[in-house]
């Protein structure tokens, strides 16, 4: 029996250095304080943001240009600062770019998750035409819990992750706040007319779903389908594929529990018309950044596969699919134990990732 368990320990460990080694980390470029996303832009250059309030344009030999002039003001601080990027599905013709940011109130006391588009100049050196799309209410006195992930969907609306900002999770489970939902507007910030609240009194109608807790991961499914992750509290994580008007349970279910210990309201892990998620990691992992690999540059078997961050145990997981369920998990990039803020796939059909550091990292993941 000692034998045969040794022997499966030496087969566990083998496949995961299998898994491990079909990837080369690559350093594209590195003196990035605290970068949050990345975007792609024409001729191999890079769009990133760092929490502190910087754009940046990256040079595709990792040359950091000096940043972007013509960003609103930024509430920095705690989990806030400038958080998503993304480039419109025509930024060739239009040279528009989306991003996310936590916006202080007039007096600076108090500040919301906030969305704003603008072009990038010609010269990539200044955002021009800045117009602030969204702006969360209501504004609350917190540094936590922005959420701030952004989707373009093949319709050409926006879908946003907006946080809970953890002192008021109870207003997850009310539409008349912004609080700890998903958003979907469209390009000039109105709601669209198929949104399920639109007509109902007492909902803002840019809601799309409720429930959420904090959301730092979503992409595009294969799908078509929007998908997003969310930090439970102390466990329960989760991963979930919001439809029209549903409510995805936060604070009253969760597979999570209080910092420290203890159950959060009744303890309950399903109630009757709330979802359950698609999957939960119990301990958190921490996850964000979130995509869908739909290129062939690392094989047929990963094709296809989820790839979620660890920003609390440094890796990034490969999760392989099976009828909407994740069937497998594989970790990758465990060996640097960085902080793994952004994962995206590139116009090469690589995956690039972001290192959340002080010295943080534009990582190309190269296929063996």
């Amino acid at each position: 029996m000692k034998a045969r368990h040794g022997m499966w320990i030496g087969l566990l460990w083998a496949a995961m250095a299998t898994a491990q080694a079909q990837v080369r980390p690559e350093v594209v470029a590195s003196g990035l304080e605290n970068p949050w996303a990345v975007a792609f832009l024409p001729g191999g250059r890079f769009l990133v943001t760092e929490k502190p309030g910087r754009l940046r344009v990256v040079e595709p030999d990792g040359r950091l240009n000096e940043a972007l002039q013509g960003l609103p003001p930024i509430a920095a601080g705690g989990q806030g600062g400038l958080l998503d990027v993304v480039t419109d599905s025509a930024f060739a013709s239009n040279r528009t770019v989306y991003f996310c940011y936590s916006e202080p109130d007039a007096g600076g006391s108090a500040n919301s998750t906030a969305l704003a588009k603008a072009q990038l100049s010609t010269d990539r050196t200044r955002l021009e035409n800045v117009q602030v799309l969204f702006s969360q209410k209501p504004k609350v006195a917190s540094r936590h819990h922005f959420g701030c992930r952004i989707v373009e969907m093949p319709d050409g609306t926006l879908f946003m992750t907006l946080g809970d900002r953890f002192s008021r999770k109870e207003d997850a489970q009310t539409l008349d706040n912004h609080l700890g939902k998903v958003i979907r507007i469209r390009k000039d910030g109105k709601a669209p007319a198929d949104n399920p609240f639109v007509n109902r009194a007492g909902a803002l109608p840019e809601i799309w779903s409720y429930g959420h807790r904090n959301g730092q991961g979503a992409t595009l499914g294969p799908d078509g389908r929007f998908w997003m992750h969310e930090h439970g509290p102390q466990g329960g994580d989760e991963i979930n594929v919001p439809q029209a008007g549903r409510n995805h349970g936060w604070p009253v279910i969760t597979y999570g529990e209080n910092y420290g210990g203890g159950k959060i309201g009744d303890g309950l892990t399903a109630k009757a018309g709330m979802e359950q998620p698609l999957k939960y990691w119990v301990p958190s992992i921490a996850p964000s950044g979130m995509a869908f690999l739909t290129s062939d540059r690392y094989g047929s078997g990963w094709k296809g596969n989820l790839f979620v961050g660890s920003l609390k145990f440094g890796y990034l997981d490969r999760m392989e699919l099976k009828d909407g369920k994740v069937v497998a998990e594989h970790k990758l990039l465990e060996d640097g134990r960085a902080r793994i803020r952004d994962v995206r796939q590139g116009p090469d059909g690589l995956l690039y990732v972001l290192t959340d550091a002080q010295d943080g990292k534009l990582v190309r993941l190269q296929p063996r």
